[in-house]
């Protein structure tokens, strides 16, 4: 397993990478089926990274739409302000900002979208009430995450592990981390107390498949957006044990069942503010 660390706000992070794009691309395009189209929209993108979702709207919307992508991470806004400049998109306004203080008007906006950005949100009630004020009665809101089930097979084997180790004592710590994924019901709550008014979810199972354990634990993308939280799961002092322990554990399962594949239930939401 590769243990180098990698810190996603240096500027190579948001610049050189794919990964994140690829991980969110079917979760985007479930959101892309999902979402209404309009021409001279506002449209808000919340968490909206290197812009994959930003610059669809923007070209799909057409030039009379405007795109406003929201998004605290300043290496992906910066690459996603290069993008634009090269696609030549007029459209599309960047904020490096934190979407709970938003600097947007009262019910400014037409469309509000996030990509997985759910997942992201320190406060996710305070984010979500953020954005029932920018929207405009009637506005639509449409969202994708993850949700509970995500990469079961992964924890199945991570439970093993632990107790075969002696390591029970850590058990609830990793039911903990497996239950804080979203359930349908959970985000229709999020949703309900921000004001908005639930309207339908769909939802899809896709798989991320490895050869085996080795090459999941280091793959950049897991070690940049999963591992730091796996491995604070373990106790500490024994997390090269676990860990050692744990590959040997998937790569025996990718022995067995021919590959490594883990489930991935996606979720796409949508809401609406009522008209007043």
């Amino acid at each position: 397993m590769n243990n180098l660390d990698i810190d996603y706000k240096t500027p190579e992070c948001g610049d050189l990478y794919d990964e994140l794009p690829l991980w969110s691309a079917p979760f985007g395009l479930l959101l892309l089926e999902r979402v209404s189209l309009k021409a001279g929209m506002t449209i808000l993108d919340v968490g909206a990274g290197t812009g994959f979702m930003s610059i669809e709207l923007a070209q799909r919307c057409g030039a009379a739409a405007k795109v406003i992508a929201v998004d605290p991470w300043e290496s992906a806004v910066a690459r996603l302000k290069r993008k634009l400049d090269h696609l030549g998109l007029r459209n599309v306004r960047t904020l490096v900002q934190d979407v709970a203080t938003i600097d947007l008007p009262d019910s400014s906006v037409d469309l509000i979208v996030s990509n997985l950005g759910l997942n992201n949100f320190n406060q996710p009630e305070t984010a979500l009430r953020s954005c029932f004020r920018v929207a405009k009665p009637g506005a639509s809101l449409c969202l994708t995450t993850n949700l509970v089930g995500h990469m079961a097979e992964f924890y199945e084997a991570y439970r093993s592990v632990l107790v075969e180790l002696g390591f029970t004592g850590r058990l609830a710590a990793l039911d903990d981390h497996i239950n804080h994924r979203t359930t349908i019901d959970s985000v229709r709550t999020l949703l309900e107390r921000a004001g908005f008014k639930f309207v339908d979810a769909v939802t899809r199972t896709f798989k991320e498949r490895f050869v085996d354990g080795s090459a999941l634990l280091s793959h950049y993308f897991i070690r940049l957006g999963f591992l730091p939280a796996w491995k604070a799961i373990a106790p500490e002092g024994a997390v090269e044990t676990i860990f050692a322990a744990l590959e040997l554990r998937l790569n025996a399962i990718a022995t067995d069942r021919g590959e490594l594949s883990l489930t991935i239930p996606a979720a796409c939401f949508q809401a609406c503010k009522p008209d007043e």
